[in-house]
């Protein structure tokens, strides 16, 4: 046994491999952002915190725990990792013990009585086929590639989830502001019709004064319905990305004026693949296809299998400890495919194909990670810059509209004025929110394109 397992070590060590190496494919990376003057530095993992919303922070731990699509990745995780454990047992001696005990009854001649025998055996056995081509030890390389994968794969579910939940976040706040705008501007034009209404009586304002003022207030009463479902479908979105139930999770409190804006700036190009996830779980798939490669050649080269068999045999359980009991069997044997009908060559050419597959869906992840980044930060500097020409004109619409107020109680402008000032007001708020909302969001994609505070240099 010893002399078995010694020949095993020496043929493990000679073992060689056949097939291509790895090789990352050559990627050409931008110089420079087309939307940033000067280089940046990359996120970092607390950049959440730069929105000062501390029941965002709450949410997205929470989501952390209990989202089931982040557990299933997590699971997919535990079960690659089993497929590392499943495939390295094949580097190893298989070994294995039976014991085993048999009575016999045998017949005897002249008329004597049939003859009892036990037979008890203690049979321990190893079998080990030489990785001498290091086919096994390719298909432990491509399952540790895909339990990589998998762990990207999981970091890729995480920030998506965290980009996920702060938009949906973001847009019931947005729904609430402008709930409360639409019902304060409704308020107001009410108010205003019940001046008309009265004046009207006196004859100091005509029926179409009064009709044009109602048309705003039906106007406005009929945009509360759709903002009250958006907040209600939001809500039942944000509650499945923390894993509760919709009517469980009460509405958040607060604004998007309570928000902090983070200034947000991304680093060189040329380090965006070891921050994006998605990069590197491709990656990971294409050492994993290489590693397949090689597998597929080394089943071209012969097969050794070792195995050896010991033990004890006695007819009485004390024997079994007598050198006298002892049996074993040594085998070696060697197979060579000799033809299998382009089955082996099928193989190889099945697996080159995978690869180049892999390799195409790999150039396309680093194409998209640049494209992502140069589109986001196009989205964040035009949300900014949206923002604040909205915020401008919703404060010059109130500014007018106030004007246009203080003038008609001096009799200098006529009704009409002032209730086209109104709508403009109420219009330039309601785009304001929506523009905020906007650039919010930009800034969550900018996250999200830049791989959040995640970094493959960090994780591996």
């Amino acid at each position: 046994m010893k002399s078995l397992l010694l020949a095993c070590s020496l043929l493990a060590l000679a073992a060689c491999s056949v097939g291509p190496d790895y090789h990352r494919p050559e990627q050409p990376a931008p110089q420079a952002w087309s939307n940033q003057d000067r280089a940046g530095a990359w996120p970092a993992a607390t950049w959440w915190r730069g929105f000062h919303s501390p029941t965002l922070m709450t949410l997205l731990d929470q989501a952390r725990r209990a989202n089931p699509d982040l557990a299933a990745a997590v699971a997919r995780v535990r079960q690659a990792d089993a497929e590392v454990k499943i495939a390295g047992g094949a580097l190893w001696p298989s070994l294995s013990l039976s014991a085993q005990g048999e009575r016999t009854r045998l017949p005897t001649s002249g008329g004597k009585p049939p003859v009892g025998a036990n037979l008890y055996g203690l049979l321990p056995s190893a079998s080990y086929e030489v990785d001498l081509w290091g086919r096994y030890a390719d298909q432990v390389e491509a399952a540790k590639a895909l339990a990589e994968a998998s762990r990207f794969d999981r970091e890729t579910t995480a920030l998506t989830l965290e980009a996920d939940l702060a938009d949906t976040y973001f847009a019931i706040l947005a729904g609430q502001d402008r709930l409360r705008a639409a019902q304060g501007n409704l308020d107001a034009a009410r108010q205003t019709l019940e001046a008309l209404t009265a004046r009207l009586g006196a004859g100091t304002v005509s029926a179409l004064d009064v009709a044009q003022q109602q048309s705003v207030v039906d106007g406005l009463a009929a945009a509360l319905p759709p903002l009250e479902q958006g907040v209600r479908q939001n809500r039942a979105a944000l509650a499945l990305l923390v894993g509760e139930l919709p009517e469980s999770l009460p509405l958040p409190r607060g604004g998007l004026g309570d928000l902090g804006v983070p200034a947000v700036e991304a680093g060189l190009p040329a380090g965006l693949l070891a921050r994006r996830p998605d990069v590197a779980a491709a990656e990971a798939q294409l050492r994993a296809a290489n590693a397949n490669i090689k597998e597929a050649h080394a089943a071209l080269f012969p097969d050794i299998a070792l195995t050896a068999e010991g033990g004890v045999e006695s007819a009485l359980l004390s024997g079994l400890t007598k050198p006298g009991g002892v049996v074993y069997a040594l085998a070696a044997s060697i197979s060579q495919p000799v033809f299998q009908g382009g089955a082996l060559e099928g193989g190889i050419e099945l697996e080159q194909g995978f690869w180049q597959e892999t390799s195409a869906d790999y150039r396309k992840a680093v194409i998209n990670a640049y494209a992502d980044v140069e589109s986001a930060l196009a989205a964040a500097e035009a949300g900014k810059r949206q923002e604040q020409a909205a915020l401008a004109a919703a404060r010059t619409a109130r500014t007018a509209f106030e004007i246009s107020q203080a003038q008609l109680a001096s009799g200098t402008v006529d009704l009409v004025s002032v209730l086209n000032t109104q709508r403009t007001w109420f219009s330039a708020e309601d785009s304001y929110l929506a523009a905020r909302l906007t650039h919010l969001q930009s800034l969550v994609g900018l996250f999200r394109a830049l791989g959040g505070g995640w970094s493959h240099t960090d994780k591996v």
